[in-house]
This record gives structure tokens, sequence and C-alpha cells, in this order.
């Protein structure tokens, strides 16, 4: 939704800067601050007129079961006082990419068939470092459905050497 990226770019934008000092301790908080701020429940909770700030403010760190320091209580107050609670998924997002173009790397979901052992993906990030040309940080997540091989996505690029991938390229070749 581009109206959300809208919104929260200057929040993204002005917790990069604070955070100079500390950006993967903040990006810890801000991850977990994410994935509670994504709940609908929540949302309607924070919604509610009855409902003060100070109340969403106790009920999302209770839940993130995060200790926020005095940037991170100062950027959640903020975000709750002015109803962009919501918002916060996309400037962890945000928030991220600005890491990684400062770290010169990127995000990069690997999607395999079964579980790739800790040596198997070291080797393997050697490998897609190159094929990419920047450092990546891996995200493994299991796909049965790929048979067999792997999927990389990185941003908007996508690596597939996975077996459901060739056998689609090769019913496309058969009903042509």
């Amino acid at each position: 939704m581009a109206e959300l990226a809208t919104i929260a770019r200057p929040y993204a934008e002005a917790l990069f800067q604070s955070s100079k000092g500390d950006p993967d301790g903040t990006s810890q908080w801000l991850d977990q601050l994410a994935a509670v701020a994504g709940n609908p429940q929540l949302l309607q909770f924070a919604g509610n007129p009855k409902v003060g700030s100070q109340q969403v403010f106790d009920l999302v760190t209770e839940a993130a079961r995060v200790q926020l320091s005095g940037n991170g209580r100062n950027f959640l107050r903020t975000i709750i006082d002015n109803g962009r609670l919501a918002a916060v998924p996309e400037v962890a997002q945000q928030f991220r990419a600005m890491k990684n173009t400062q770290a010169g790397s990127s995000d990069a979901v690997v999607y395999s068939a079964f579980p790739i052992a800790a040596a198997a993906l070291g080797n393997l990030a050697g490998v897609l470092e190159k094929r990419f040309g920047r450092k990546l940080n891996l995200t493994v997540q299991e796909a049965p459905a790929l048979i067999g091989g792997i999927r990389v996505v990185v941003g908007d690029e996508v690596l597939d050497t996975s077996v459901q991938a060739r056998l689609e390229q090769m019913k496309v070749a058969l009903t042509a």
C-alpha cells in the first residue's frame, strides 16, 4: 500500500538517524514491535476511542516482550499518539532497507524443500553473494511444494532452481 509507505517513511528516516550508534539493536526491538503491531485485534483495540494511549503503549510493550531504550519508548509513544500503529511493520521494513543500504547488503529469503545444514548454508551464501554481487543476509524457509532445489528472492530478483520450476518449464515446452 503506497499510502502506508508514505506515512512510514518519515518515521523510518528519523529512527534511522537517531539510531546511528546501534542500528542492529534498534532493528531487533523494531522487528518485535512490528510483529505485534501487525495484529488486527491490537489495531482494533488501539483504534477504540475509549482506550488511552498509555493503555495501548503498555499492551504493545508487554506483548512484544521487549525492553525499550529511551529512543524506543519515544518512538512508540509518538507512533501511538499520532494513530500510526498500523504503520510500524512498514517502518521496520524501510528501516531494514536503510540499514542494509548503509552496510552494502541485502536481505535474501532462501526457500528450500528440505532443511539446509549450517555448512551447506555457508557455502550457499558465498555462491549467492557472488551471483547477486553483494553481501546477503540469508533467511531460510521450508517450502515442500518446491519438491527439490531452492528458490532465492533478493528484493525484486528471483533465482529459481527448484524442481517445481523445471517441471513448469517442461510443461510449457511440451504444450507449445
